[in-house]
């Protein structure tokens, strides 16, 4: 029991609150739990990091296409049409900027590896179903409406923001997260989601969680 006191202690008993309420009190238990929900998150924050790969990889591939055809200029993120907002702008310029430091050469992998997620996720927005959408982000999602992608990927960028804050994830749905990553994979490349599919451990873990009972799992 001491050393239950005292990892409630450093970890605060505010951040445990939620964890000993979701086990009836149980000091013990809610700490199981507590480090389940590192295990799952980490599960899934791998996943979601292939997936986030793969979307800005694939979102790369058609910019580059559209933008040399139209303004024989491969580097989309120059903004050679004036297309981009001006957070886009904004975003593209610190970029660059962490892509060159320590004197670096600038490619235009390495300002794409420096764009976040959050930056993908809006350049599907209604804000470009005019422009980039339409022109050229449509054809790496198999069909899929830009509403319908937006939304997916959205629910990815803010479970990723959550679990990099090291919130809670056990009283998410983490099943279905696990499905809009997988389904967004296989909107981008049904190999790449094959590949990420069959690593992904949030399966497993979903079905030893201490605790509360389980939820059905969606596969």
């Amino acid at each position: 029991m001491a050393e239950l006191a005292t990892l409630e202690r450093r970890w605060s008993p505010e951040r445990l609150a939620p964890y000993r309420s979701a086990c009836g009190g149980d000091l013990a238990v809610a700490i199981a739990l507590y480090e389940w929900n590192a295990e799952v998150s980490a599960a899934l924050g791998t996943t979601l990091g292939h997936v986030e790969i793969l979307l800005r990889n694939a979102l790369h591939e058609e910019l580059t296409a559209w933008s040399l055809r139209r303004y024989a200029e491969p580097r989309w993120y120059l903004d050679p049409g004036g297309v981009l907002t001006d957070e886009g702008r904004r975003d593209i310029v610190k970029a660059q900027g962490r892509a060159t430091r320590d004197g670096r050469a600038e490619t235009p992998g390495r300002v794409v590896a420096e764009l976040n997620l959050g930056f993908w996720r809006f350049l599907l927005a209604t804000r470009y179903d005019a422009t980039l959408w339409r022109a050229c982000l449509h054809r790496a999602f198999s069909g899929q409406r830009r509403r319908t992608v937006h939304n997916a990927v959205g629910r990815l960028h803010e479970a990723r923001n959550r679990m990099a804050h090291h919130e809670p994830m056990f009283n998410r749905s983490v099943a279905d997260l696990r499905a809009t990553a997988i389904e967004v994979a296989g909107w981008l490349c049904p190999v790449t989601r094959d590949w990420i599919n069959a690593r992904c451990r949030v399966l497993s873990l979903l079905a030893i969680r201490p605790g509360a009972v389980v939820t059905q799992v969606r596969r």
